[in-house]
């Protein structure tokens, strides 16, 4: 980073830190420093919106509050508290860790940057916000958010979507961390980029405490950050069955690894049937499908898919052990589904 751009970053933590505290959001997990709710608060907190996050994070806390309980929880209980909140690998990484904290770290949370780094599904972003703010080391949380703030503070026009900007955002932030102040410091930084430097938009400069310094107050932030273009989406076509037998319906577990790994579904197949193509595969699993009682289509997005999905609504005579079937109450209670099957699972 260029002497200017570094000039800059040495005044921000006397200027955001004061605007912190007197701006900062009450958000549930900054009520305390305790590792284990930091890294939870963190976890749920990517891809994902502040105020969504609340009540998962309450409600989460609510029925596993330690690492130890954490460790030894059921995997399907775990994923029913996170249904909805999509990145369902974000929870197995979660427990994941917490088994290597109990068994690598007596139960304790490590309290060393890369320590804290190793374990399962924290990477540097992560690390650095439960160092920072837990255990108040010099180690910068640079997300989307931060660098967006210094790209437009320093006036840095590379690319922030390259790992030596990000690199060299993460070096020249922690030369300018203050002492003491490290957590407040991470947070302030968050908040700037969550509440006055905003994407997709015009910041708010007028509420800035770092405007009278920035480099792109005039309306450089037109330009910046630069990032790399992102590649299309791929499109796919599929086919969803819920089968409905007295009172049970039928769901069936995805493969533990890829896409949505290890979690309940409503049958499925690639691509797009017609009624009686989608009927025909019905009778080939075996349910004998007695009436098609109705269709629905959606389509769910994910990061780097998009799927086009039609499901046939079919009253069947028989429960072939191909499926597991649940009692309405058990696929409301038990079976975490993942958003994109939710849609079709009250018909």
């Amino acid at each position: 980073m260029e002497q200017d751009g570094a000039q800059r970053l040495r005044r921000l933590p006397e200027a955001l830190l004061p605007w912190f505290r007197e701006n900062a959001r009450d958000l549930p997990w900054r009520h305390d420093r305790e590792p284990y709710h930091v890294w939870l608060s963190e976890i749920m907190l990517q891809q994902t919106r502040v105020e969504a996050v609340k009540r998962y994070y309450l409600r989460f806390l609510r029925e596993i509050p330690d690492i130890a309980r954490l460790a030894s929880a059921d995997w399907e209980r775990v994923s029913k508290l996170w249904e909805g909140l999509g990145y369902y690998s974000r929870a197995r990484n979660l427990q994941a860790a917490a088994r290597q904290i109990m068994n690598e770290h007596g139960g304790v949370f490590p309290s060393d940057y890369a320590a804290i780094r190793a374990l399962k599904g924290v990477g540097d972003y992560t690390a650095g916000a439960i160092a920072s703010i837990c255990f108040e080391q010099p180690a910068p949380a640079v997300d989307g958010n931060v660098l967006r703030v210094t790209a437009r503070l320093t006036g840095d026009d590379r690319s922030i979507s390259d790992a030596g900007t990000k690199a060299d955002v993460r070096a020249a932030l922690a030369a300018v961390y203050p002492a003491g102040a490290c957590g407040a410091f991470t947070q302030s930084l968050m908040e700037l980029g969550a509440l006055v430097c905003l994407p997709n938009g015009a910041p708010d400069c007028a509420a800035c405490p770092a405007s009278a310094f920035c480099a792109s107050r005039d309306g450089g932030w037109r330009t910046l950050p630069v990032k790399a273009a992102k590649p299309a989406r791929r499109r796919e076509k599929m086919t969803v069955f819920h089968f409905r037998c007295g009172s049970f319906v039928a769901l069936r577990k995805r493969p533990e690894t890829g896409l949505l790994g290890g979690l309940w579904e409503f049958p499925n197949v690639p691509g797009a049937l017609a009624p009686e193509e989608a009927a025909a595969q019905a009778a080939a699993w075996g349910v004998s499908p007695a009436e098609l009682l109705r269709e629905r289509r959606r389509t769910h997005i994910f990061t780097h898919v998009e799927w086009e999905m039609c499901c046939y609504y079919f009253l069947c005579r028989e429960m072939p052990e191909a499926f597991v079937w649940f009692r309405d109450a058990e696929l409301q209670e038990r079976a975490a589904l993942p958003t994109a099957f939710r849609a079709f699972r009250d018909g």
